[in-house]
């Protein structure tokens, strides 16, 4: 056994300190049978079909994580089989995976798209959409803004390793990773730990005791996310580089699906390369791999290990989401007047961004904000919305969609302070998502409120397929040689293409709609 092979297996936490991963594996992983990782013959028809029968389930789930467990579960066994697998990806097995045009198959695509990036994966998926096939529940998730908590840097006191800890959020899921990286290898990573985020605090507190315990100081920094960026990819792309020495043999345990430890080192390795890909990019370029390593003695590297498998053992105790918060009091009718809020309303995905900044009454009713964005960004109010906030999903009351009724529940009660943060989606075919984040709170001014004061571009037209609809609508409507553009103008009731200007905006031509709008009310 190679040193590299030794160094690895000592670093690996027991079975027995593997509950917290257990505990976030939402399914047992399959077992890959493409070709590369079994070895065998098979006929391509029949694989691609065994795909999509593997991915079934994701139908029937309402977590996307489970959805991006399998896709980089196959992903993370092809990279290993060579450099030829991303061609033959985008070349035969997604294309052929569209051409089932079932749900299933859609699953497939939408949980591959969600963890690898540059694929055709989100092309076909669009496509099979446009077509009508029914997207799985948690597809929307799936487009709601990943969130970063607190990173963290745990080192020994002689440098030989450290862990990288962190905790990303999306639509109300929380999930955290632990990195152990061996310095004295080269600052590859040794193993990655994913745990429910309840578990966080516990973890780091861990860390802490079984340093003290072993008889260090544990060194802890506060890294900005931009840097926890640049140490996890310099630690995923070393390690990287020494699995491209390896034989792939080496990996055979990881994907046989009997590990009992849960999701393997190469899977949750494509899964944390999807998070932090929605991090800052570091400022600094990308460390370069020496491959000269340094043997050294491995005593402080194994107490270290030593605490990471001990911090998985915690046991996490359940919590009740924020969507259970009781909804604040409503303000009193006797009570002072409320403040003016400066809000920044973001069209989620918009590349360049789309977004309006308005000032209007913190007791302004959601039913009130519901229709100042309409207006704000020029929509016609022709589909169903919905308010997703901390207190609970709000819009107009449907019992089976669990919406609340929004008309008695104001922008303060959802929203208390500043800094806070919800959504509000808009046709929930295309999945107009407007991100609201409260700016500032204001003085009243002898001015008429709402009001717009700033933001960017015209927003969408109506009907145009989401945030890739409309960036194909764009490319469409500026290249005057598309087959295309003739009928794209005509659907737009337009004359011509400068006609249309996407980046067009008007602070003051909006506030006069709303000035006008509460005049009519």
């Amino acid at each position: 056994m190679s040193p590299e092979s030794r160094r690895r297996k000592r670093a690996k936490p027991s079975r027995s300190g593997q509950q917290v991963v257990r505990r976030a594996q939402l399914t047992d992983v399959e077992q890959c049978d493409c070709p590369a990782c079994s070895g065998a013959d098979v006929d391509p028809q029949s694989f691609i079909v065994d795909l999509v029968g593997e991915g079934a389930h994701l139908i029937k789930t309402d977590d996307p994580v489970e959805a991006e467990l399998f896709a980089a579960n196959f992903l993370s066994a092809g990279d290993l089989a060579g450099e030829d697998f991303t061609e033959a990806l985008n070349d035969g097995m997604l294309p052929a995976v569209a051409e089932i045009g079932t749900p299933e198959a859609l699953a497939v695509l939408l949980a591959i798209d969600a963890v690898r990036e540059g694929t055709v994966a989100a092309a076909a998926a669009r496509r099979l959409m446009d077509a009508g096939v029914e997207a799985p529940s948690w597809a929307s998730e799936l487009r709601q803004p990943v969130r970063v908590g607190p990173c963290r840097r745990f080192a020994d006191p002689a440098g030989s390793a450290s862990m990288l800890v962190c905790a990303f959020e999306r639509a109300g899921r929380s999930y955290g990773f632990v990195v152990h990286v061996d310095h004295l290898h080269c600052d590859a990573a040794a193993d990655i730990v994913f745990f429910p985020a309840d578990a966080l605090a516990e973890v780091v507190t861990t860390i802490q005791q079984n340093g003290r315990r072993a008889g260090l100081t544990i060194a802890e920094e506060l890294l900005d996310p931009a840097d926890f960026r640049w140490q996890v990819e310099r630690a995923l792309d070393a390690r990287a580089d020494h699995d491209q020495e390896r034989d792939p043999a080496e990996f055979d345990d990881e994907f046989d699906g009997e590990d009992e430890d849960g999701p393997g080192y190469h899977l949750l390795a494509l899964l944390l390369r999807a998070r932090i890909s929605t991090l800052p990019e570091p400022t600094r370029p990308p460390a370069e791999h020496d491959a000269d390593t340094r043997q050294t003695t491995l005593e402080l590297l194994d107490i270290i290990s030593q605490i990471a498998g001990q911090a998985q053992q915690i046991q996490t105790r359940a919590r009740r989401r924020t969507a259970g918060r009781k909804l604040p009091a409503k303000r009193r009718k006797t009570a002072p007047a409320a403040p003016i809020y400066q809000l920044k309303v973001s069209l989620r995905g918009a590349k360049p961004p789309i977004w309006r900044r308005l000032e209007l009454p913190a007791d302004t009713s959601l039913a009130d904000l519901h229709h100042i964005i309409q207006v704000a960004f020029g929509w016609d109010d022709a589909h169903l919305h919905v308010f997703e906030t901390p207190y609970g999903d709000f819009g107009v009351a449907d019992r089976e969609l669990g919406y609340r009724a929004e008309a008695p529940v104001t922008l303060e009660q959802v929203a208390p302070g500043v800094g806070d943060r919800f959504r509000y989606t808009y046709d929930l075919g295309d999945n107009w998502t407007h991100e609201i984040a409260v700016e500032k709170m204001l003085d009243r001014q002898p001015v008429g409120y709402p009001r717009c004061t700033g933001g960017r571009r015209a927003a969408p037209p109506e009907d145009c397929g989401g945030v890739w609809g409309y960036a194909e609508l764009v490319e469409v409507l500026t290249d005057p040689g598309h087959p295309e553009h003739g009928d794209r103008l005509e659907l737009l009731g337009l004359a011509s293409a400068a006609d249309f200007q996407p980046a067009r905006f008007d602070a003051t031509g909006i506030t006069r709609a709303l000035t006008e709008g509460a005049t009519d009310d």
